[in-house]
């Protein structure tokens, strides 16, 4: 084959190829045309999302800001009304505020310190003198009580729950006919917790329920009785000494109400006497009026109501026993400290009403925020405290109804 006939046999090879190399590399351009744009779009992306990520968190951080300024704001400026309202209260041109802010507080568990802030201590314990009730020595009268075992067919009910109102508080009533059925229910052997009232009535198989006595009420734990518990004959918690004016609240073996003075005694004394008088059940309260507290217990002895100095107490929640000649228990639980917005019960609103539904012999039990009455799977009466106020606060006792 001559030289002439080799370059026209590869002519239309290098035709070919270049009109490859020219439709196939314009279309590679293309896609690496297309391959930077979107690599530099991306780029792009990336490089704007920090400033994006900034710009939120600033966002957030401002929000937060603001919003705990109006909190930090809100709550200093109720502090401030609140400081302001106890200084015109404690200075001001009413007496009788006076008195009931001092009385009220001093009969609290956690805020007896309200109090100091803004008065004296001479000057409370002038308030207290002025507003605390006069000395009862008496001792109930056994024979008073006649208790009538005898089943009548009558179309009164075994357990009447009462609605009760007063000017400063609202209150229910449990009137029980046979008092053989008011037993104490304990958290025993004591723990750090106790219990809500609904499961210590559930618990001792109860169909109600009333808070009971003396208690550590610190951080709502309630576990840790004091003074005295006797709970079916036996003696659970034995340590009288420490506490100013304790009274023991609770029922013989003859289901007859007993309210005696523990004042000065030891343990072995305590033990004693449970046994001489044939205790069942028992809780202890303290009667103290004092710049540290104003409390007390007894309200009606033997048909005589207690006679008092000025309004003779503050006005909180209250939980009081009671009982009629004919053994009838009276159980009976009032609210207060802004619940409904009522204040509470006076020592003299309480002797009242136990007077009114016939009490012989009444007492003041542990109040305040541990008040709280249950009855039938429901609560009649919660605990004032905010946050529980669909409950009670746990307790290490309960007068209960089997």
């Amino acid at each position: 084959m001559s030289y002439k006939q080799k370059e026209r046999t590869s002519s239309p090879r290098k035709t070919l190829t270049r009109e490859f190399e020219e439709e196939y590399g314009t279309v590679s351009s293309e896609i690496k045309n297309r391959t930077n744009s979107r690599t530099a779009n991306n780029k792009s992306v990336k490089r704007e999302n920090p400033s994006q990520k900034i710009s939120t968190g600033k966002k957030i951080a401002s929000i937060f800001g603001k919003t705990l300024a109006i909190i930090s704001v809100t709550l200093v400026s109720i502090l401030l009304t609140l400081i302001m309202m106890f200084f015109l209260i404690c200075h001001g041109p009413s007496e009788k505020a006076t008195e009931l802010f001092a009385t009220t507080f001093l009969e609290t568990g956690q805020m007896k310190f309200i109090v100091s802030m803004f008065l004296s201590n001479e000057r409370i314990q002038e308030i207290v003198s002025n507003n605390s009730m006069t000395e009862m020595t008496a001792e109930v009268n056994t024979d008073m009580i006649s208790i009538n075992e005898t089943k009548e067919n009558t179309n009164q009910p075994d357990i009447e729950l009462k609605q009760i109102s007063g000017s400063t508080f609202s209150a229910k009533m449990l009137i029980i006919k046979d008092p053989s059925r008011v037993k104490l229910a304990t958290t025993y052997p004591w723990g750090e917790y106790g219990q809500e009232l609904d499961k210590l009535v559930k618990n001792s198989g109860a169909v109600a329920g009333v808070n009971g006595g003396l208690y550590v009420s610190d951080s709502n734990k309630g576990g840790k009785p004091l003074g005295l518990v006797v709970c079916d004959g036996q003696i659970q918690y034995n340590n009288p000494t420490g506490y100013a004016g304790l009274q023991l609240i609770g029922f013989d073996e003859t289901n007859i109400l007993r309210i005696i003075n523990l004042e000065g005694m030891n343990a072995s004394q305590v033990e004693k006497l449970v046994k001489d008088e044939k205790i069942r059940d028992a809780v202890v309260f303290q009667e103290e009026s004092s710049d540290k507290n104003n409390h007390f217990v007894k309200l009606i002895i033997n048909g005589e109501a207690r006679q008092m100095n000025g309004s003779g107490s503050g006005a909180n929640p209250r939980t009081v026993i009671g009982q009629r000649k004919d053994g009838t228990v009276l159980l009976l639980v009032t609210d207060g400290r802004g619940a409904s917005g009522h204040l509470g019960a006076t020592a003299s609103d309480l002797i009242d009403i136990m007077k009114e539904y016939g009490a012989v012999n009444a007492a003041n039990l542990d109040g305040g925020s541990s008040s709280s009455m249950y009855y039938n799977d429901n609560y009649e009466m919660t605990s004032v405290t905010l946050y529980y106020s669909n409950s009670s606060w746990k307790l290490p006792t309960a007068f209960v109804v089997k």
